[in-house]
Formats: C-alpha cells, structure tokens, sequence
C-alpha cells in the first residue's frame, strides 16, 4: 500500500479527494488535513516512529506555508518523498519554483481521480509529472518578474477589490499584502495595483 497525506484548506475538496484515493486498491489516505504546519507535524512523528515513506498531496495556496513550502519541509525531512502539488493556480512561475523545489508532479484541480492516482504513483516510485498544458505554458511564457506571492495578489486585484480583501483572500495580513502590492506596481512601472494586474495578465504571468 502507499500511504498518502493530503493537505488542503477547502475541507469539501480535501475530503473528496481523501474519498476518491481510498477506493483505489493499492493507495491509503492515512490522513487529510487543512494546513501545512498540520502535515509537516503528522510527517515528522511518521519519520521518528519510523513509518514507511508516504506520498504528500498538496494544495497549493494553503494558510501560513504555502504548498511549495510544506514539500521543502517534508523533503528536508525525508529527500526520498514524493511531493505533488494540486492547484486551480499553474502559473509558470509556480510550476518552475516547484520543480526547482524537488516537487515531482504538478496538476491542476480539474484532474480527474484516475489521474491523480496515477500520479501518486509515479512519484511514490520516483517519477514525474507535470500537467501538459501547464508545462506548454511555461515554456511559453517568458520569466516572470513578479514573485509568487506578487503574483498572487495582483490575481486578487484584477477585480478591483480593497486592499483588505486582496489580503484576506491571499492569507495575508494587510500590511504585507500593501508591500506585495508596491514590489509589483515598481516592477512593472504602473502607477497603481490594477494596472500592474492587467499588464501582468497581458504578459501573461497572471
């Protein structure tokens, strides 16, 4: 059996996909949880007691470590893991900080439940995958100024939302969200957040 650790903060998600995994035959949910820090404390008592090396699913926008973070963290913890980030945000610049990472698979949440057990296994014994039309786009796509964490802000902002909403919706504080916020705008040469938003899209790093 592969055990598997599921990280994600939407706990519908998380628990249909703890649901869909547990029908497979040769995988086993041993535990799904809503942040980062939650699956680095569960994988670090399975290394101490001596567990066999699980597969970590990760979201990843997740509250506080994002999923790029946790796979750093349990990757430090057990450089054999196989890490795979699930995410409805493949930008370029996400799929390419993962990779660098250690991370061995990547894929969009519209994935299918054959899919990503497919996947999970093919980490589990040491290969890679990485969505075909995410990894089109990054080849496409040229290097991104923006950070990750700018990047996602500015995503918020396309809309028109107040500073406050960009950061609840982020999993940031205002503050650091205003500082994301004037790091784009600078880099872009734009004078205010939602044209650093549309010319981000246009260039397509958003």
């Amino acid at each position: 059996m592969i055990p598997v650790l599921l990280a994600d903060d939407e706990t519908l998600i998380r628990s249909a996909m703890a649901t869909m995994l547990g029908l497979e035959d040769d995988l086993e949910v041993i535990a799904h949880v809503g942040t980062g820090e939650e699956l680095v404390d569960l994988w670090r008592a399975r290394v101490d007691g001596g567990s066999p090396t699980a597969v970590a699913v990760l979201d990843l926008q997740l509250p506080g470590m994002d999923g790029i973070e946790v796979a750093q963290r349990v990757l430090s913890l057990s450089p054999d893991a196989g890490c795979l980030i699930v995410t409805s945000h493949g930008r370029p610049g996400y799929l390419k900080r993962a990779l660098s990472t250690g991370v061995r698979g990547f894929l969009p949440k519209t994935a299918s439940a054959a899919t990503l057990a497919t996947v999970i296994r093919s980490v589990h014994t040491g290969g890679r995958y990485v969505d075909p039309e995410l990894a089109a786009e990054a080849i496409s796509t040229g290097d991104s100024v923006l950070t990750p964490r700018e990047a996602d802000v500015l995503e918020f902002a396309i809309d028109g939302s107040s500073v406050d909403e960009i950061a609840s919706r982020a999993h940031l504080s205002a503050g650091t969200t205003r500082n994301y916020l004037s790091s784009a705008m600078a880099k872009l040469g734009v004078a205010n957040r939602y044209e650093a938003a549309v010319k981000a899209r246009e260039l397509g790093w958003i």
